[in-house]
C-alpha cells in the first residue's frame, strides 16, 4: 500500500509541474524579439550591417563599405596606413555633390556650382587639384590623389615595381 500511495505522490507531483514548464517556454518566446538574430541587431537605423563594415551613404542612398571611395590622407600623416584616420570621398552620379566620411564622425555632404568650382560645405571645401584636398577654412586637413582603394605608402611597392 506504501508503494501505492509513493506512486501516486510521485505521479502527481510529475505532472503538476508540466503546465508551469509549459508556461515559462510560452512566456520566454513571448518576451523575444520578433527579429532576434544577430544580423538584425547589428543593423544600424538604416539597415546597414555595421560589423561586415558598411555604413549608409547619404549622398548614394544605399549601404556602402566603410573605408570605400577616395582616400585622404591626414595632411600631417601623408604615409598614413591607419585607415581609421583617413576620410573617405564618395560622389553622387552627377558628381555636383561629394560625401565625405570624416574619421569618428558622421559623414557631411559638399555641393558645387559649377563643374570647375570646389565642393563646399560650411566652412568646409572639397578642392580638385591633381587629386583632392579638403580644407577647413584656410586649413588643409586632409589630401589624397583621386584614386580609389587603399593607399601604397613608401614601404608597399606599388604596381609596375
Amino acid at each position: 500500500m506504501n508503494k501505492n500511495i509513493a506512486l501516486f505522490v510521485l505521479f502527481i507531483t510529475l505532472f503538476s509541474c508540466k503546465p508551469n514548464l509549459e508556461e515559462q517556454q510560452i512566456i520566454a518566446k513571448s518576451n523575444q524579439p520578433k527579429d532576434s538574430t544577430i544580423a538584425n541587431v547589428d543593423k544600424d537605423k538604416n539597415g546597414c550591417l555595421a560589423s561586415a563594415g558598411y555604413i549608409w551613404s547619404k549622398v548614394n542612398k544605399e549601404c556602402v563599405p566603410s573605408y570605400t571611395g577616395i582616400q585622404l590622407n591626414p595632411i600631417n600623416n601623408k604615409d598614413n596606413e591607419d585607415e581609421t584616420l583617413s576620410a573617405f570621398i564618395l560622389f553622387g552620379e552627377d558628381g555636383n555633390q561629394a560625401e565625405v566620411f570624416l574619421p569618428s564622425q558622421e559623414s557631411i555632404i559638399l555641393s558645387r556650382k559649377t563643374k570647375d568650382s570646389p565642393w563646399v560645405y560650411n566652412d568646409y571645401q572639397l578642392v580638385s587639384s591633381n587629386g583632392y584636398l579638403l580644407k577647413k577654412g584656410s586649413e588643409i586637413l586632409f589630401l589624397g590623389d583621386g584614386e580609389l582603394g587603399k593607399k601604397a605608402t613608401h614601404d608597399e611597392p606599388t604596381e609596375g615595381e
